[in-house]
């Protein structure tokens, strides 16, 4: 089942090292929401009373609730293919770098390079200086089958706890993916990570504002690759101020039944802000 964990009853303590996943006999639905103001600015310093969850348009109880820095595990896929050689390529390389200099200790990271496949060249692991250098070495090579890495990338990440990450790298062209777009959005679906997916050109393809919209991750479109370490560093940030609210369903999840719930969370009394999260799970 999608978006469950084992959480504890009791909210946890926003100055308390927060973490995905507790251990109680309640099955709860996470969701991790990013909040921003009207400008576009991260809000921080929110509580649970704040917040309103909504399944399938009823309400939810939060019955756990975490703010702040919570442990992350993120892959970084870079299209590797021939159209990104050159200038694309290389600040595609450096601004992945910059970030996982970002990254806490113990956050895990996975680099994959995109090309006719989606090759691992660096496993996941803490070791983020490792991770550095095998991205150093990426050379342009092959075609893009991008569609197709994405899905192998969600897939790799399978069975993995907690706060997920997916952050892509292209310049959105798909070349000779055996899967069609509407597949890969089904398979974002039927994952917990946040989808960051970042196109370099002059228009962003429907698969990636669509793949931000069901994740609650956020696209970009780039026109300059000099923009790239800038938007790195505002995925990064948005990383590290998230919410996490989990609640146990309303209605009784049926194993087997496989349907899907709509999850919409928003800030009681504000509705100049803005709340990204997932827009649903597969219950069952």
């Amino acid at each position: 089942m999608l978006a469950a964990g084992w959480l504890g009853g009791s909210p946890v303590p926003a100055a308390q090292e927060p973490i995905a996943q507790f251990s109680s006999g309640v099955q709860l639905v996470e969701v991790y929401a990013t909040v921003t103001d009207a400008n576009g600015g991260l809000v921080t310093g929110l509580k649970q009373e704040d917040f309103e969850v909504q399944e399938d348009e009823a309400a939810q109880e939060i019955a756990a609730f975490a703010a702040g820095e919570f442990p992350l595990t993120v892959v970084l896929g870079i299209d590797r293919s021939w159209s990104m050689a050159g200038e694309p390529l290389r600040l595609a390389k450096a601004s992945s770098q910059a970030f996982l200099r970002q990254l806490r200790p113990a956050d895990r990271s996975m680099a994959i390079a995109i090309g006719s496949d989606a090759e691992v060249i660096a496993p996941l692991s803490s070791d983020h200086t490792q991770q550095q250098r095998a991205i150093e070495t990426l050379d342009p090579w092959s075609t893009t089958a991008l569609h197709d890495a994405i899905i192998a990338t969600l897939d790799r990440l399978e069975g993995e706890k907690g706060r997920l990450a997916v952050i892509v790298f292209s310049d959105g062209v798909d070349r000779y993916s055996n899967a069609a777009a509407s597949q890969v959005v089904e398979r974002a679906r039927q994952s917990q990570a946040l989808i960051y997916p970042i196109t370099i050109g002059r228009s962003r393809p429907p698969l990636a504002a669509e793949l931000a919209v069901v994740s609650g991750g956020r696209s970009f479109l780039i026109r300059d690759a000099r923009a790239l370490d800038e938007t790195f560093s505002t995925i990064a940030r948005e990383l590290r101020y998230q919410y996490l609210l989990g609640y146990a369903p309303m209605k009784p999840i049926r194993h087997g039944a496989r349907e899907w719930r709509s999850i919409r969370v928003k800030v009681k009394g504000r509705p100049e802000l803005r709340v990204r999260a997932r827009d649903g799970y597969t219950a069952g």
